[in-house]
């Protein structure tokens, strides 16, 4: 079963050294991942609503579904929701969003671009991914509606009793 056993002190010692370069090789700075127009792309997800996102250096125009962002997304939360993982990073009108999303509501929309732009600014430059990931801006939010159950007028809620 086990072919290359440690049978004693020495040889403990060798394999501690090993694993430690093998982990150090292993650690390498993350590569930037761009496509040939020099943009990056990520899928972000919230709720119902997916978006595809695509950014590079630019002057902070966001488009998203072909429509300026105080067009689509005419509430103020909404925009700040957006603008958030630039601020978080630091490179606050040094990057052009473009980006389509669709299902859900804007909120849920909203949430999306929020996830597709974080993940395309750490592929773009992953020395930003430190700062993203503490914000939690990474991680998808997992929340979605609770499913409708059969007897029950929503997920949880019941119908009124009546005693006759």
């Amino acid at each position: 079963m086990m072919a290359d056993q440690i049978n004693s002190l020495e040889e403990l010692g060798g394999a501690v050294t090993a694993d430690i370069g093998a982990v150090e090789t292993a650690m390498e700075p993350r590569e930037p991942v761009r496509d040939s127009l020099g943009r990056a792309y990520a899928t972000g997800k919230r709720k119902d609503a997916v978006a595809r996102v695509w950014i590079k250096p630019g002057s902070g125009k966001v488009v998203v579904n072909g429509k300026p962002i105080d067009d689509y997304f005419s509430r103020p939360v909404l925009q700040m929701i957006l603008k958030q993982p630039f601020q978080i990073a630091g490179v606050v009108g040094q990057f052009d969003v473009m980006a389509t999303v669709a299902g859900g509501g804007l909120s849920g929309q909203a949430g999306a671009v929020k996830h597709g732009v974080s993940k395309a600014l750490q592929l773009y430059d992953p020395t930003l991914r430190a700062a993203l990931k503490a914000a939690g801006f990474l991680t998808r939010d997992s929340r979605v509606v609770e499913r409708k159950k059969y007897g029950k007028a929503k997920a949880r809620k019941s119908f009124q009793f009546s005693k006759r």
